[in-house]
């Protein structure tokens, strides 16, 4: 049986949003012409809440859209099936800074991926990465701009973030294999 650990409870999680928020306000100024685009599944929920904040940082809204990645994923033919979500992208993406939103950053495949389908959609005129938990293992030259909480983790650790849009609830934890006796 796995052992879980609390990293982040439904108030932790909130002030790690506002950090962001405030973090994405100094680095771009106005924000006129920034969008946020979440990463299906949980990034789009986290987006969301984040651009929620913006409006009261910035005095005005921010689009956000939602991107399913799973057609650009590299190891689409290993997956023995794909769970497919809609790409809602209501605004053009050229000229903008784009803020990619995603819950965990791991690989960075999943980035590349989301990097690859936004060149689909137009030229934005920079990208930046925000993600809730980066837990490292890199395997592609990716960064996050904005990092809620680094986890560092072995690679048989897996991180869950549950959000109450999905879940009934919002919390970060860390699991952990069971250890054979």
């Amino acid at each position: 049986m796995a052992s879980e650990t609390l990293l982040l409870n439904a108030t932790a999680l909130k002030r790690v949003l506002a950090r962001i928020a405030h973090e994405i306000a100094e680095r771009n100024e106005n924000g006129t012409n920034v969008v946020f685009i979440g990463i299906q599944r949980g990034g789009v929920h986290l987006a969301r809440r984040i651009a929620h904040l913006m409006e009261s940082i910035w005095q005005h809204p921010t689009p956000v859209g939602s991107l399913d990645i799973n057609m650009h994923r590299d190891d689409i033919g290993k997956r023995a099936t794909m769970e497919i979500h809609p790409t809602l992208i209501p605004f053009d993406v050229t000229g903008k800074t784009v803020i990619l939103v995603d819950d965990v950053l791991f690989s960075g495949r999943t980035t590349r991926a989301a990097m690859d389908s936004l060149s689909d959609l137009g030229r934005p005129r920079r990208i930046q990465l925000a993600v809730l938990v980066d837990r490292g293992h890199r395997e592609l030259p990716i960064k996050a701009d904005f990092v809620g909480k680094s986890v560092p983790t072995s690679l048989e650790e897996r991180i869950m973030v549950r959000l109450a849009e999905l879940d009934g609830k919002d919390e970060v934890t860390l699991l952990k294999p069971s250890t054979p006796k």
